[in-house]
């Protein structure tokens, strides 16, 4: 999504009535649903609430659409007319029969077939053979799920050895035991504009205070609260709850290497060089990759949540490595999913400090 008002982007996922076909079950537990928490919804039941607004999310991305694009032009500054009827939202209906079909019908119900699939990016997909792709040098994709293992490129383990070594070493790294920083934020959501973040960590545990927006994840499970969310406390759910646990564990590089399995590395092109990724699993989630750069340093890493309409990506940029206690810790990090952009820039870090346990409790 494009629109760089926040309550507009927060709008198509409070108000719009999306009807999927079936109903999704894989993640009650008690959750919140989409249907509890937006009654009008009439066929999208057992979803979480977190996991649908991914997937209106997923929609605007892979049509390069902003909300009210679909929606009534009354939305950009009233909720409720997005709940209006249009013309788009009845296409976008049929579209999300017709790919359940395709996947129904030839591929097992899985999803080998999105709205990204077709669109890319474009309301209109195109039909014609492109010569300029025929004949021209293919695009590289660095954030692809699914590469090609290179014999060329250092193994996992090296990798993590020089990115330990050069932010300080495995044994300050593994001395750090908690961490409190502070700095702004900006983004859609503030206007672009500077806005004061604080974070707390622990090995295993992460709160992020963005003005009236905190996210928290307490070591099992997490939640969103903010003044614009029509409830009051978001539980997070499947892949964004999974999502708020690799943040924690980010937070503390001594643990990443053995949190995940199964690494293997390739080579993608960014910025106009070559680049070693490498990705690994856990847990059954989705794979996580991690950018490596000329200096050792993590430059990026890449995650997805699946959702029932495809997989959403999230990619996190770090740059300004300042030193904090013997230990090269980011001091700006860019986030980038399908409904926003935001820029953390830290200018204070406190590490090894005490942190009052209320920060971590269920708000």
């Amino acid at each position: 999504m494009k629109l760089g008002n926040r309550r507009t982007i927060i709008g198509v996922m409070v108000a719009i009535i999306c009807l999927l076909p079936f109903g999704y079950a894989g993640a009650q537990n008690g959750r919140q649903m989409a249907e509890d928490v937006w009654p009008g919804i009439d066929l999208l039941r057992g979803m979480p609430a977190d996991e649908f607004w991914d997937i209106m999310g997923m929609f605007a991305a892979s049509l390069g659409k902003d909300c009210v694009d679909c929606h009534a032009l009354a939305a950009v500054d009233n909720w409720e007319a997005f709940a209006e009827d249009t013309p788009m939202l009845r296409t976008a209906r049929g579209m999300i029969n017709m790919v359940n079909a395709i996947n129904r019908d030839n591929f097992g119900g899985l999803q080998y077939v999105t709205c990204f699939t077709c669109h890319r990016g474009t309301s209109i997909p195109e039909i014609i053979p492109e010569l300029a792709l025929q004949y021209g040098v293919p695009a590289e994709k660095p954030n692809a799920m699914e590469f090609f293992p290179s014999r060329f490129a250092p193994s996992a383990d090296e990798l993590f050895d020089t990115y330990f070594e050069t932010i300080g070493g495995i044994e300050a790294l593994s001395e750090l035991t908690s961490f409190v920083a502070t700095g702004t934020y900006a983004g859609y959501e503030t206007g672009h504009l500077d806005v004061p973040v604080e974070i707390y960590a622990e090995p295993g545990r992460r709160v992020t205070v963005k003005s009236d927006n905190v996210r928290y994840f307490d070591g099992t499970d997490g939640w969103i609260t903010s003044e614009n969310f029509p409830i009051p406390v978001m539980e997070l759910s499947g892949g964004n709850l999974d999502a708020a646990r690799l943040e924690a564990l980010l937070s503390f590089p001594a643990m990443i290497r053995d949190s995940f399995s199964d690494w293997r590395v390739g080579i993608t092109i960014i910025d106009d060089l070559d680049v070693p990724v490498v990705q690994g699993t856990r847990d059954g989630q989705p794979p996580v990759n991690f950018y490596f750069g000329e200096s050792g340093l993590l430059d990026r890493v890449v995650y997805w949540n699946q959702t029932t309409m495809g997989f959403v990506p999230v990619q996190l940029d770090y740059s300004d490595y300042r030193e904090v206690s013997g230990i090269r810790m980011p001091f700006t990090t860019l986030m980038s999913w399908t409904t926003g952009q935001i820029t953390y820039n830290l200018t204070d870090v406190q590490t090894n400090v005490a942190i009052d346990e209320a920060r971590f409790a269920r708000p």
